[in-house]
C-alpha cells in the first residue's frame, strides 16, 4: 500500500507551479504586446485599453530610471518570499495550506515576472490601462491579488485565529 504524500510536498509544488504559471503568463502577454506592430491602443472598450508602456520605474511612476536598484529589491523580495514560504511550511503547519501557497506563489510569480523584464530589457512592459490607474501588467495584478488573498485568509481564517490568538 502506497503512503499518502505529505502536505509539505504537495503545497510546495502548488507554490512553485503557481509562481511558474504567473511568470509564463506574464512573459507571454508582454511578448504579445511588444510584437504588435500596429497602432496603439491595440484594443479599447470604454476606459479599458491595451497599450504599450516601457516602465523604467516602479508602481505609480515612482523611481524612474532606477532599474538596477529596483532589480536588487526584486531579488531580495523573491528571497524573502521563498524564505517565508519555507518558514511557514516548517514552523507554522496551520499556515501550510493551499491558500497561503497559492497567494505566496502569486506574489513570487509577479515579482519574478517583472524581474525578468528588468534584467532582459532594462524596463518593465506594462500594457493594461484602466482609466485613472497607472498602466500595469499580469505580474503586477498577480502580486496585488496574492497580497489581498493572503491578508483576507489570515484575517478571516478560524484556524489562524485559533493558532495565533491576539
Amino acid at each position: 500500500m502506497q503512503k499518502k504524500p505529505d502536505n509539505f510536498l504537495w503545497w510546495n509544488i502548488v507554490f512553485v507551479l503557481t509562481a511558474a504559471g504567473i511568470v509564463i503568463a506574464d512573459q507571454v502577454s508582454k511578448n504579445w504586446v511588444r510584437s504588435f506592430t500596429g497602432d496603439f491602443p491595440i484594443f479599447q472598450v470604454g476606459i479599458f485599453r491595451i497599450i504599450l508602456v516601457e516602465n523604467t520605474g516602479s508602481s505609480f511612476g515612482l523611481f524612474q530610471d532606477q532599474n538596477f536598484i529596483l532589480s536588487i529589491v526584486a531579488v531580495i523580495g523573491a528571497v524573502l518570499i521563498i524564505s517565508f514560504t519555507a518558514l511557514v511550511s516548517w514552523k507554522y503547519p496551520v499556515l501550510d495550506i493551499w491558500q497561503t501557497k497559492v497567494s505566496l506563489g502569486l506574489i513570487l510569480g509577479g515579482t519574478l515576472g517583472n524581474l525578468v523584464d528588468r534584467v532582459a530589457r532594462g524596463y518593465v512592459t506594462d500594457f493594461i490601462d484602466i482609466g485613472p490607474w497607472p498602466t500595469f501588467n499580469v505580474a503586477d495584478s498577480s502580486m496585488v491579488v496574492g497580497v489581498i488573498v493572503l491578508v483576507l485568509f489570515i484575517i478571516f481564517s478560524k484556524k489562524v485565529r485559533t493558532a495565533f490568538p491576539v
